[in-house]
């Protein structure tokens, strides 16, 4: 396995900067962010370290170069959006710019992208399905043809009530993911797998590991707290008492995640995702961020 982080939380360093501090603090490789240029509609969101929107051969041998540069890999490019919106502007967008974002892997000659579903919060899942089978069959195909696997991360990604109650990305749960295999079965179309998100759901998160485990092309890792208290105030259909957290403050049981990993033979990324806020006030923070997460998983990987 390689160890490395999304770039997401280093929006203020270029992407030369980002290289550098991977390499001088070891990591093996980095998660690239490829929003729109043009900022953000939420947080973590709209961080452009490659920007695909006029990518040629030659900016990506750029790319290439600065990697061998700084001995760092690429895990993948990752890029966020709603491709189910309600909304047909916004789901455009996230549909054409996706496809530039897979014509960006081929040209660095990258397999991977990891992206979300997305949903209508509005719909139910059955809806949401139904939508799904419609839109995504050809994003996949698209990068199938393109050699580019596609994982989908597994974040409900809701956090207000006008994304209450279906959140704004489908693929939450074993069950839903299941169906979009049948849905879609092709051997590029997997998960970017983030075991944080099942404790929020108070699921099981090793289980899937096992039951999905052709399916796992890449891996997120961050941690997950439940605010007992609000919990105990508002109930599991009420918001706020689940907190994202560094790797070994929250939750997870990271070395009975990794050994599951390391049972299904998984060789791929284990990229930190830092979404903590008590590590957002400064540069400086978001770096100590990464190196605490490092100390915690590297001893587990190597």
């Amino acid at each position: 396995m390689q160890l490395g982080f999304v770039s997401a939380i280093l929006p203020d360093l270029s992407l030369e900067e980002v290289l550098q501090f991977a390499h001088e603090e070891g990591f093996d490789c980095v998660e690239l962010m490829c929003w729109p240029p043009g900022g953000a509609d939420r947080r973590y969101a709209g961080v452009t370290h490659v920007d695909v929107t006029d990518f040629t051969q030659t900016k990506a041998d750029d790319v290439n170069a600065l990697c061998e540069k700084y001995q760092v890999a690429i895990s993948g490019l990752g890029y966020y959006p709603n491709p189910l919106s309600g909304n047909a502007d916004e789901a455009e967008l996230a549909r054409s710019h996706l496809l530039k974002v897979i014509d960006a892997a081929a040209l660095l000659g990258l397999r991977q992208v990891n992206t979300f579903i997305g949903a209508d919060p509005r719909l139910p899942a059955e809806e949401n399905l139904k939508r799904f089978a419609r839109v995504w069959p050809d994003i996949v195909k698209y990068a199938e043809d393109r050699q580019v696997r596609l994982g989908i991360e597994n974040c409900p990604m809701l956090f207000t009530l006008d994304e209450w109650p279906a959140g704004k990305n489908l693929a939450y749960s074993p069950r839903i993911w299941q169906q979009m295999f049948e849905t879609i079965p092709s051997d590029h179309f997997g998960l970017n797998y983030d075991p944080s998100h099942m404790i929020w759901q108070m699921m099981d998160y090793i289980e899937p590991i096992y039951q999905f485990r052709d399916r796992i092309f890449h891996t997120h890792a961050k941690d997950m707290k439940i605010d007992r208290a609000k919990l105990n105030q508002g109930g599991i259909l009420s918001l706020g008492w689940s907190v994202p957290k560094l790797p070994g403050l929250g939750e997870v049981d990271w070395g009975r995640w990794l050994s599951a990993l390391t049972d299904i033979g998984y060789q791929g990324p284990v990229c930190i995702e830092v979404e903590d806020r008590s590590f957002e006030h400064s540069l400086e923070a978001r770096k100590r961020s990464l190196r605490i997460s490092r100390n915690v998983l590297r001893p587990l990987i190597g």
